[in-house]
């Protein structure tokens, strides 16, 4: 993507109100506005559901039409990217999706302890390098500030194309502190697959699935 593209999209995504672009430094003080405050941007009390490293934004986008009850954020630092997302969303008027552009490490500034009801992590990147562990979203670090601002038995889904990923996240729930509520190394080849598991695809998901590539799906919880 050309530069000057780049920029259209970052001046247009400012100009959307379910766009929200806090600094860094905003959220390291602890001042984000709308931390423990989400009902009032939506206007209502419906559950909240993030996507983490959400792209393009298709899983918010979509989810947010499947289920209206609901309330979706997508967040990703990249925010050229969450534009189009942000932009269906603008000329759909979808009432119940929004965009955070933000660092994930830094999801307990954007969010009050038991404020959210679920998390999607979609198609990440595995991190395969050791030095990088860190960074990977199923991290045994990064669990524990999701288990902050999850409600109790807050669900986590973890959809990706990597058997390094899915692995190293069994191995991570490999401990008293999860329940593993579903787990399967290739669900569109399952029949018992979830529904919530296989209704959404993204651009990349389906070409990997063109691919013959398989798809994994877990879905856990803290105990």
């Amino acid at each position: 993507m050309g530069s000057k593209n780049k920029l259209k999209r970052f001046r247009e995504n400012e100009t959307f109100p379910h766009v929200v672009q806090p600094s860094r430094m905003i959220l390291e003080n602890n001042q984000f506005e709308w931390k423990g405050r989400w009902v009032d941007f939506f206007q209502n009390d419906a559950p909240l559901v993030l996507e983490l490293g959400c792209g393009k934004g298709e899983y918010t986008v979509h989810l947010a039409e499947k289920y209206p009850e609901k309330n979706f954020i997508g967040i990703d630092i990249k925010g050229a990217r969450f534009w189009r997302g942000a932009k269906t969303v603008q000329q759909q008027q979808i009432p119940n999706a929004a965009f955070i552009r933000a660092q994930i490490e830094l999801i307990a500034q954007l969010f009050a302890n038991q404020e959210v009801s679920e998390i999607w992590i979609t198609f990440p990147d595995p991190q395969i390098k050791f030095k990088r562990s860190k960074h990977r979203l199923t991290h045994p670090q990064m669990l524990q500030l999701y288990k902050q601002i999850l409600r109790p038995q807050g669900t986590i889904h973890l959809k990706t194309d990597s058997e390094f990923l899915h692995g190293y996240t069994l191995g991570v729930l490999n401990d008293p502190a999860y329940v593993i509520d579903y787990a399967h190394h290739d669900i569109y080849n399952n029949p018992h697959a979830p529904d919530e598991a296989t209704a959404v695809q993204t651009f990349y998901e389906q070409m990997f699935l063109e691919q013959d590539k398989a798809i994994t799906y877990l879905k856990f919880h803290h105990r």
